[in-house]
């Protein structure tokens, strides 16, 4: 036995902790930087947050102009901000691209250099500032993992800093921040949580030696990631739809926001997969939604891997509520992805990647910069060489999942 679990100094989850930011945010630091985005700071529960947090501490600096994707134009301008401020906590209020670039100003803030100097796995060598982290979405588990996605210019494909030194110090869950978040938005956001439980629960295993924990940040699966990921898969599964459909539905919210939080626990051990690896140079040329993304390749790259997890899409087709007690693995893994085909057409994810401009010729160049992920890659359970990933790609811009693309070939 040789595992990790890796999570925030203090976890608060359920409607109302968002009153005790202000209290985290003082015992953290005096001289904060606040990172969110304009709409965000517009509304006025998260403008009553910030003006508590100025009642309560020495220094407040408002970084309001956080944009898509964590270009590195933003990190630049967030990390001058930090410094008018001399800034020793940061209280990131948003979504994933906020709390992303809140971690990686928290590692120049206290490291110096730059993002470049970080890309990669456990780069950033040692502790950043303090960090408070306060999702408004329920989707990318930010708040709770070890990672930092940017847009780098210079790249075909966005970057990642992954380091146990970034995962936040404090994560505070409140769903009531999430009701004025646009059905778009949920839905987006949403499938990007559950993609995390599902590529989890069906990561490659791996064999590890007793230093991978401190040099490897992504790992494989383990039953503590399976029971997170699942749990995640149930309350996604049972309540996405109500919360794009009607965000004013209370209980659909706290399903979300507690499914997204857990399936944020289960990959920042078990890692993400294939679909996180190809929406990289994907998202980066067609500058779509990294949740629309994922979710449109998801279950291309799960019928690519079916030979390998079926049972375990058995599993998942049970804990999301489908009458598969009589089936076999096989017959219950055809009802899964039938069902996520389903779920993805109704909260409005495209079906294919021709549907949102991906050329076909561009297909075997994207599965190469795929391929070169090795962090995210190794944990297909797949073929995962450059004709593997290309078969999927194929299957996802013709939106026929009935093509059999478990060998390049097609056979």
């Amino acid at each position: 036995m040789l595992e990790t679990v890796r999570g925030p100094r203090q976890l608060i989850v359920g409607e109302g902790v968002a009153q005790n930011i202000p209290r985290v945010v003082a015992e953290s630091g005096s001289r904060v930087l606040v990172v969110t985005d304009r709409v965000l700071l517009g509304q006025p529960g998260v403008a009553g947050i910030v003006a508590a947090v100025r009642e309560q501490t020495e220094a407040v600096e408002v970084f309001s102009d956080a944009t898509p994707d964590v270009p590195l134009t933003d990190v630049a301008l967030a990390v001058s901000a930090a410094a008018r401020v001399d800034a020793d906590v940061i209280l990131a209020i948003g979504g994933g691209t906020v709390i992303d670039l809140a971690k990686i100003v928290g590692v120049i803030r206290r490291h110096g250099g730059t993002p470049r100097d970080f890309y990669g796995e456990s780069r950033v060598p040692g502790p950043t500032i303090p960090l408070v982290a306060v999702p408004t979405t329920s989707g990318t588990g930010s708040e709770l993992t070890p990672v930092s996605v940017l847009t780098d210019p210079e790249r075909a494909l966005k970057v990642g800093v992954s380091s146990v030194h970034i995962v936040p110090d404090f994560a505070i869950v409140d769903p009531e921040l999430t009701y004025t978040c646009p059905a778009t938005v949920t839905a987006h956001s949403g499938i990007d949580a559950f993609c995390h439980a599902v590529e989890s629960y069906t990561a490659r295993p791996r064999p590890h030696g007793p230093r991978d924990p401190v040099e490897q940040v992504f790992l494989g699966r383990n039953p503590v990631t399976d029971h997170y990921a699942l749990l995640a898969a149930e309350r996604i599964a049972r309540s996405l739809r109500r919360a794009v459909r009607n965000g004013g539905d209370t209980d659909a919210r706290a399903d979300m926001s507690y499914g997204s939080m857990l399936a944020g626990l289960a990959f920042s051990h078990a890692g993400n997969g294939a679909p996180h690896a190809l929406q990289y140079p994907i998202g980066a040329a067609t500058h779509t939604p990294h949740g629309l993304g994922v979710g449109l390749l998801l279950p291309y790259a799960l019928d690519a891997a079916r030979d390998a997890i079926s049972d375990r899409l058995a599993v998942l087709a049970r804990v999301c509520g489908l009458d598969v007690a009589d089936a076999s693995d096989a017959e219950a893994a055809d009802a899964f992805l039938t069902w996520l085909d389903g779920l993805l057409a109704d909260i409005g994810i495209p079906a294919s990647l021709a549907d949102i401009g991906v050329a076909r010729a561009d297909l075997p160049r994207f599965a190469e910069l795929a391929g070169g992920v090795t962090r995210l890659i190794q944990n297909h359970p797949g073929p995962t060489d450059t004709a593997s990933l290309t078969a999927i790609l194929e299957a996802a811009w013709a939106g026929d999942r009935a093509r059999d693309v478990r060998t390049p070939q097609g056979r």
